[in-house]
């Protein structure tokens, strides 16, 4: 037995699954399909700048995959002990959206492509799942990422009563999927996101794309890790034969 052989078997243990038969993959934008993420961190750090409330870049980066309210909610509780109203979530997400459309647009993420690729040609189908409402990156997906996204396979935050790290983003991708968790995959680069998937059920694949260490996404419960999303898009293929070929026979 390989290791990967033995990571699938813990999974499908730890769910009580007989087997996976992959027929989803559930992908994160921000981070996973773009390199959007110092952009975001540098727009949330200035909106806080501007409405007085201390912040530093990197804590933006452990946000990642909350809906704008809850990161907006998360600063407002730390400088006045409350939640935003919705009018301010309503007014300063919107500051923070022309801040980020303000910057150079960030580009698709190395080995994206590649990645999406393998699963279109696997027949895999996809949906987007991602804690945004940033349009100027949702509205380019299908220019960066041709076929890669049917209308309609996408969850973003306008679709959720809860955002990641709850696990709803992804049950609700599952069904516009027409999928169980045993036939899922998600695709993550945060520990938010990737708790989110992990609580779903859907056997979870954490990158690290940006400054956020191993050991947290280990700690979120990621299935697996890759070190970048090249080495993902490597080695997917094998990845999901052996999906396929593993058992858990003692079910």
């Amino acid at each position: 037995m390989t290791p990967l052989h033995d990571t699938i078997l813990r999974h499908l243990r730890t769910h009580h699954f007989e087997r996976m038969e992959p027929l989803a993959a559930l992908i994160d934008m921000d981070g996973t399909l773009y390199d959007s993420m110092g952009g975001h961190s540098l727009a949330w750090h200035t909106l806080a700048d501007e409405i007085g409330i201390p912040s530093t870049r990197e804590e933006f980066y452990l946000y990642e995959g909350r809906t704008g309210a809850s990161t907006l909610d998360i600063l407002f509780q730390r400088a006045y002990g409350r939640d935003a109203t919705d009018e301010e979530k309503e007014r300063l997400y919107r500051r923070k959206t022309e801040i980020f459309a303000g910057m150079e647009p960030p580009r698709p993420m190395p080995g994206a492509r590649e990645m999406l690729g393998v699963l279109m040609e696997a027949g895999l189908r996809r949906v987007l799942v991602t804690g945004s409402g940033q349009s100027s990156l949702i509205s380019r997906l299908d220019r960066d990422f041709p076929g890669a996204f049917l209308p309609g396979m996408r969850v973003t935050s306008r679709d959720v009563t809860h955002g990641k790290p709850h696990p709803e983003p992804f049950i609700r991708a599952m069904q516009i999927a027409r999928v169980k968790p045993s036939q899922a995959i998600a695709i993550e680069n945060a520990p938010l996101g990737v708790k989110a998937a992990a609580e779903s059920g859907a056997f979870t694949i954490a990158v690290t794309t940006g400054p956020i260490p191993r050991q947290e996404m280990e700690r979120a419960g990621a299935t697996v890790i890759y070190d970048s999303m090249p080495a993902l898009a490597a080695d997917l293929p094998a990845l999901l034969l052996q999906l396929f070929t593993v058992k858990d026979c003692c079910k």
